[in-house]
């Protein structure tokens, strides 16, 4: 498999692919802390979710996979480098804001 080729699909369904590539708690956890402006691995460890380190990376990999983020030189100038939202990504944005308004709505006690 190449990087530029995603992995191959178990299931022709939409709704089954987006699953298998986000469907996880800890997978939209990344893309909402990325979407917020989260960039590094440091950042994500440091939300209060409390991601362990081995999930995080098999994340982070699978999303570089199917081409979601990309791996950038960290703005910072540090040796580092950080992650970004892919335009694949970044389609992510309204689908993260309905399950958020979603919580809001439906969840007591959920805040924004």
């Amino acid at each position: 498999m190449s990087k530029t080729e995603p992995p191959p699909r178990r299931l022709p369904c939409p709704v089954a692919c987006a699953l298998d590539l986000f469907g996880d708690r800890w997978t939209l956890l990344v893309i909402r802390d990325l979407l917020l402006g989260r960039t590094r691995f440091k950042d994500f460890l440091a939300s209060p979710e409390g991601i362990p380190t081995n999930i995080l990376t098999d994340r982070l990999k699978r999303l570089l996979e199917h081409q979601v983020v990309i791996q950038v030189s960290d703005a910072a100038g540090s040796r580092h480098l950080a992650y970004q939202l892919t335009e694949k990504g970044r389609a992510l944005l309204p689908v993260v804001g309905a399950i958020k308004d979603w919580g809001l709505k439906w969840e007591k006690g959920t805040k924004a």
